[in-house]
Parts: structure tokens; sequence; C-alpha cells
């Protein structure tokens, strides 16, 4: 599986990317109290068929052995990081801190977003852990060019983050995207030794995501199998872009919603 795409297949990323960001934005604008998260379902799956895409995630598995992720759309509420699901009696309340994670199959081509929205009334602290994942995924995506290291990404979001006293998740991280939902490298948010000899190279595409808690960094898995939470019950707020390496930067697969 390359891991550099052509000319070609960037040109088909960015214009799934176009469409998965649009879609992002019209979930994030419907995200309101009172909404079943089967209703956002809903419209991811109306936004894909329309342009005659396939979300990415719906019956995705990580071993032939899981079972198959039920939704097209990741609805994590609160103390959930991500693989939340998005089935019906799952209503969204207010104070809510609620993250939306789709990817798309368009052209033959795979992209990744992610953004999380806060409903209604919440206190200054949960403002605070949003705005700072948000701000720490525009630190990482600042030393991304052609010759830094994977490793780079990660100190970049971990020094913004750190003095801050939130939590940064450590056994899940952002990955290379394109070919297949989940492509190498795995791209730690915070120095990892085993990420340091990982040069970027010009045509990579990588999507970026920062999972970040008011609380402990420890994550579990709930028992559907799929949905990951806090251990301690606090807080994560996660946000994601789907970009392609330059020789001077990068470009933005999937725009800001």
């Amino acid at each position: 599986m390359p891991l550099i795409k052509t000319p070609e297949e960037i040109k088909k990323l960015k214009r799934g990317g176009a469409i998965l960001s649009q879609t992002l934005r019209k979930v994030m604008d419907n995200c309101k109290v009172g909404v079943s998260t089967e209703e956002l379902e809903k419209i991811v799956r109306q936004e894909f068929e329309k342009v005659g895409g396939k979300p990415s995630f719906l019956g995705y598995k990580i071993s032939p052995r899981d079972p198959a992720y039920p939704c097209a759309l990741c609805i994590s509420i609160n103390d959930e990081v991500v693989h939340g699901m998005s089935l019906p009696g799952r209503i969204i309340k207010e104070g809510d801190i609620v993250g939306l994670d789709i990817g798309l199959w368009y052209e033959g081509m795979a992209t990744d977003m992610a953004s999380t929205v806060v409903v209604g009334e919440v206190g200054p602290e949960i403002h605070g852990l949003v705005e700072a994942t948000k701000e720490s995924l525009k630190r990482g995506l600042s030393v991304v060019k052609e010759g830094a290291n994977v490793e780079d990404i990660g100190v970049a979001i971990e020094e913004f983050i750190s003095p801050k006293g939130y939590g940064i998740v450590r056994d899940l991280s952002g990955h290379g995207v394109g070919h297949a939902v989940h492509e190498a490298p795995s791209i730690p948010n915070y120095k990892e030794r085993r990420a340091q000899k990982f040069a970027l190279q010009e045509g990579m595409i990588l999507a970026i995501e920062p999972m970040i808690t008011l609380g402990t960094w420890k994550i579990k898995i709930k028992d559907d199998g799929w949905t990951i939470v806090t251990e301690d019950g606090s807080p994560a707020a996660h946000f994601e872009v789907t970009v392609a390496v330059t020789k001077d930067g990068y470009e933005l697969i999937t725009p800001w919603p």
C-alpha cells in the first residue's frame, strides 16, 4: 500500500474531503438539544448517498474477529472519547459535549475528519477544553512539512496541552489515510520514541487528531466493544482533519467545517 499518493489521487481526495467537510458542517448545525443521534446518522447517510459516496466507518472491523461498527457517524458524548454509537434512543441534552467523527469513501479514496460541539450552556472548563483541543490540532499541523518527523507533531501538541493540565489520550493516535481507513504512519499526540525516525514526505496523506480530556489520559472500552471512554469519567474533546504533506507545509484535504 503506497504511502505517497499521486497528484491524481490527491485531487480525488480533495473532492471527497470537500464533501466530507460540508457533511460534517451540516451535522454540527443540527446537533442541538432534543435531537436524536439517529437523526444525525441519517443526515450523513443521505448526504453521502446523494454524491455516490460510501461511509467508511459503517461495517468497519479492526480485525475479522471483531464486531462490525454499525454506524456511518461516530457520536461520542461527554466522557466518550471516540467510537460512540449514533443509534436510536440516544438524545442530545443541554450541556452535552459531543464529538462528531465521520469518514468517506469517494472515487476510491478515503478521508476522515472530526469536530466537537458544545450543546447549550456549559461551564468555562468545558469551553476551555474544547478550544484547547482545537488549538492543539493547529499546533500539530504547524510543524507538518516534508523532512519533518512524525514525532514533531506529537511534541507540538504535547508542549501546548501539558502546561494546561489536560490529559492527552495515549492509546489512540492519528494515522495515514487514503487507500485505507487507517494506514501508516501512526501519529501519537505526545512525544513517542517509536515515531522519531518516520520522516514525512511530500504526497503523504495524514489524519491528525488530538483527543484531549479534562482528567486522566487513561481510557477503557465499553461492553459494546467499540465505545471508548475516559477511565475516570471526565469529559473529552476530539478534532481531526486530513492533510497532504507538501514540501513547505501541508494542504488541507478536509477544509475546516
